[in-house]
């Protein structure tokens, strides 16, 4: 035996003492396993789907494997064989208006756009179709099994059973996981694709795959609206803009919790209601009457000027260090409350026998906090904190109706304050360039994968799931 398959065997062992009574031991209805020893029904799966079903009498799952295969066939004849012929060129084909006789013929062209999505669907379909030939065969293989080993396969009504009960979680997770599908993934290989091509606002109808023409642009200072320059100072900001936004209101939000929370501290329900209602209030509407309120001529430098604090108007937005500063406070006003309800009720259920045996024990307020309040806290919310900072890195909301990305540059194409989601909607919609705009999206999803699972498997809420040590 090879030391590579000992040193998996013993990673295998490790792996299901650690799940102990969890561990759930692998399927032996696999592809292999259905080509290597199924008989000429499962076999002949493999070109007609539900063939080996069929054969042992489980007609519904059968014509269910076969309409799949068929509905496959004629998509791909009618528009699927097209769709994949066409997406190596995008189209080239322009429209045209002429004359034929004294009529006027209008001919439509490609459109690049669409032969690229349709394209992209159908590759995915492609891949499903592959899953669902995967799926057809070994579920032949395993009706072969069980008719051998019980005399007959399992019935439709054997199928729905276990569907309802053991594999109910296949149930319940289907439609989750077929609208990821759909409104995620496809989406994002469609985005994909777009960092590949020439799709700017010189080529909004027909445009061409341009290799890594784009990251060259993003990644070199050749580029005459997007730079290497550029793209690391708004990554920059936006890595900065994330971390105080997210552990500003982290630990402000614990703070007052815990002030709320102590025992001397009356009228508890009324100092919740007040933040609760500060969440009430449209997030919309709060930062539009921020914005306009810090104006230079807006409510607060008036009041300042009028009381003759300053004399001339405070830069709120018009200074880079100003308008980042500020986007950050007025975001504490915004993400606050909710982090008070979220700790408030983590508070509320930390075992009270854990404090009292730390009183006996001698130990002070602030052991009291660093070894049981703190910890407990950052066990329950490591996700939440995960996932905060990743919706900060995005927050299209706070900056965009705050500043617009503003103070702006002359030259380029982001302002001193736009994050990558900012700048990516800038060089989209203000701009008609998706390609470069793909580009930021991509590097985006990168920065937040990388930090998310690295910080998440870091943690105690990934190392130690079963319960709080």
């Amino acid at each position: 035996m090879s030391s590579s398959v000992v040193t998996l065997s013993k990673r295998e062992m490790k792996r299901r003492q650690k799940l102990g009574a969890d561990y759930v031991a692998p399927s032996p209805y696999t592809l292999s396993a259905a080509l290597k020893d199924g008989d000429v029904f499962t076999k002949l799966s493999i070109i007609f789907f539900g063939l080996g079903n069929f054969a042992r009498h489980q007609i519904a799952k059968g014509v269910i494997f076969l309409a799949g295969e068929i509905g496959f066939i004629v998509f791909m004849i009618y528009a699927g064989a097209h769709n994949l012929a066409m997406l190596p060129s995008l189209g080239w084909r322009q429209a045209s208006t002429e004359w034929v006789g004294a009529k006027l013929v209008h001919t439509a062209g490609d459109n690049s756009v669409l032969i690229l999505l349709y394209g992209v669907c159908t590759l995915v379909l492609c891949a499903v179709f592959v899953l669902w030939w995967d799926l057809a065969i070994r579920s032949a293989y395993k009706a072969q099994c069980l008719a051998g080993k019980n005399g007959h396969a399992p019935s439709l009504l054997d199928d729905i059973h276990t569907l309802l009960n053991e594999k109910a979680n296949i149930l319940f997770l289907a439609l989750p996981t077929l609208g990821i599908l759909i409104f995620t993934v496809l989406p994002l290989i469609f985005m994909i694709s777009m960092a590949f091509t020439s799709y700017d606002h010189n080529h909004l109808v027909l445009f061409d795959w341009v290799g890594f023409e784009n990251f060259k642009t993003v990644f070199s200072n050749s580029g005459s609206i997007v730079s290497a320059r550029l793209f690391m100072s708004v990554l920059g900001w936006t890595l900065i803009w994330a971390f105080f936004a997210t552990f500003l209101n982290f630990f402000c939000g614990l703070f007052l919790a815990m002030v709320i929370n102590r025992k001397t501290t009356h009228g508890k329900g009324f100092w919740r209601a007040v933040f609760s209602m500060s969440i009430a209030v449209p997030q919309f509407v709060s930062l539009l009457v921020m914005h306009q309120m810090l104006q230079p001529q807006g409510a607060i430098n008036r009041i300042l000027m009028n009381w003759g604090w300053i004399d001339n108007p405070m830069p709120f937005f018009t200074d880079a260090t100003w308008a980042r500063v500020t986007v950050i406070v007025i975001n504490l006003w915004v993400g606050i409350p909710y982090t008070i309800m979220q700790v408030t009720g983590i508070l509320q259920n930390i075992p009270a026998d854990q404090y009292e045996a730390a009183e006996i024990d001698g130990a002070n307020w602030w052991q009291i906090f660093t070894k049981i309040t703190m910890p407990y806290i950052i066990f329950v919310l490591t996700p939440y904190l995960i996932t905060t900072f990743t919706g900060n890195v995005n927050n299209f909301n706070v900056i965009y109706l705050l500043t617009r990305g503003d103070p702006a540059v002359v030259g380029d194409s982001a302002g001193k304050t736009d994050l990558l989601i900012t700048w990516l909607y800038k060089l989209t919609v203000d701009n008609n360039d998706y390609n470069l705009g793909a580009v930021i999206g991509i590097m985006t999803f990168v920065v937040l994968a990388v930090v998310s699972l690295i910080t998440y498997r870091s943690s105690g809420s990934y190392k130690n799931e079963e319960a709080f040590r």
